[in-house]
């Protein structure tokens, strides 16, 4: 497995090009509030329903775009009231959506249960993020012109392998957010410049029941583990681990906290900074995030993770 030594700025993009690129889904969130989420075959009482618009490609795409990033989004949305509504929110809050697909059929859809503490709970009916298949000659030339690539894994593997086989033959940096966890094929590792992981997908991707950053070392050269209330741990190949700690905040909404974290890591990175701290500046926007109910509308701007950041 080779140990992806690109880590600097590469100063490719020009001023009409993305910085970041996100591939992945795009779905609505139906979120529900409730005291406590409810055992299997209860029924909670709730206190208040949302439809926000959602999915881990765009409000990891929206969040790097209010991150000060440049940012396209490459993904698959329904034909359905949905669909228009996930494209009019990506664009409005600066997302780059000329390649975006419109699938015949139905939007994704999260159905979302978050109780009093700010604990969720999500089932996802993937919709037309199923049909984001074989990258097209634009959709490639996208990812290569680019200096990052953000990749999870709520559309079809073979499409993530693609993306990043892409990148890595053009010289973008690829960042994988595991998420949700399942088995990664050789060549989306092979071609993988740093993974991003919680502490469940960790478990998940390597069968042990507390694994460190040895563990995922085996998998890319350079890894993020967030904690939650403990922060995030960053660690390479090299031997460099750093602890980066949490901001303490009020917690509202965790749902998209990882997706700012993500979205604003894949900013700082393409801007040039020490990847140590571009995790600093992601775990401010993961804190800023949960302040706020709702998805894509908690995901933070640029001068709300910047107050954290400097005030820390």
């Amino acid at each position: 497995m080779s140990e992806h030594p690109r880590q600097e700025h590469t100063g490719r993009t020009g001023p009409e090009q993305p910085g970041v690129v996100v591939v992945g889904s795009a779905n609505m969130d139906l979120v529900g509030f409730a005291e406590r989420l409810p055992l299997p075959g209860e029924t909670v009482l709730g206190d208040e329903f949302l439809m926000v618009p959602g999915g881990k490609g765009a409000n990891q795409a929206i969040a790097a775009a209010r991150a000060g990033g440049r940012c396209a989004f490459l993904g698959a949305l329904g034909s359905d009231a949905f669909g228009v509504t996930l494209k009019a929110r990506l664009a409005a809050s600066g997302v780059d959506t000329s390649q975006v697909r419109v699938s015949y059929g139905s939007s994704g859809v999260a159905v979302i249960m978050v109780d009093r503490r700010g604990e969720n709970s999500i089932i996802v009916a993937p919709g037309a993020n199923s049909t984001f298949t074989d990258l097209t000659a634009a959709e490639r030339a996208v990812i290569g012109g680019a200096d990052v690539l953000v990749c999870q894994q709520e559309i079809p593997a073979a499409t993530v392998t693609e993306a990043a086989v892409v990148a890595r033959a053009a010289g973008t940096r690829v960042v994988l957010n595991a998420a949700p966890a399942r088995p990664l094929p050789p060549a989306l590792l092979a071609a993988v410049d740093l993974l991003v992981v919680n502490e469940n997908e960790a478990r998940a991707l390597t069968g042990l029941p507390e694994p460190g950053p040895d563990a995922l070392l085996a998998l890319a050269p350079r890894v993020v583990l967030t904690l939650g209330a403990d922060g995030a741990r960053y660690a390479e190949r090299d031997g460099r681990d750093e602890r980066i700690p949490a901001y303490r905040v009020a917690v509202a909404d965790s749902t998209a906290a990882g997706d700012a974290f993500t979205g604003a890591l894949a900013v700082a990175w393409g801007e040039g900074r020490d990847l140590v701290d571009a995790v600093r500046w992601a775990a401010a926007a993961g804190a800023a995030c949960v302040r706020t109910v709702g998805a894509s509308v908690s995901l933070p701007e640029r001068a709300e993770i910047d107050a954290l950041y400097c005030g820390a």
